[in-house]
């Protein structure tokens, strides 16, 4: 998974649940000095599972349309 396309991660609403953590398939998302990162980034499969078990909103995955190739 290219870094552009990984889920961001606003520490500032955060409150270290570890929902997140806990619920990603992949195990791509873990706990650095307290707060949740994606230390595996070649492994996040974007599925969104760790923007929807969030309590506080503080996962966002961003969702691009590419033009068609016509």
């Amino acid at each position: 998974m290219n870094s552009w396309f990984l889920p961001n991660i606003n520490i500032n609403k955060c409150n270290q649940c570890g929902l997140c953590v806990n619920y990603c398939p992949t195990k791509a998302i873990n706990f650095l000095h307290g707060s949740p990162k994606i230390t595996n980034e070649k492994d996040c499969a974007y599925c969104g599972i760790c923007e929807d078990t969030c309590p506080k909103n503080a996962i966002f995955l961003e969702y691009y349309i590419l033009p068609s190739n016509n």
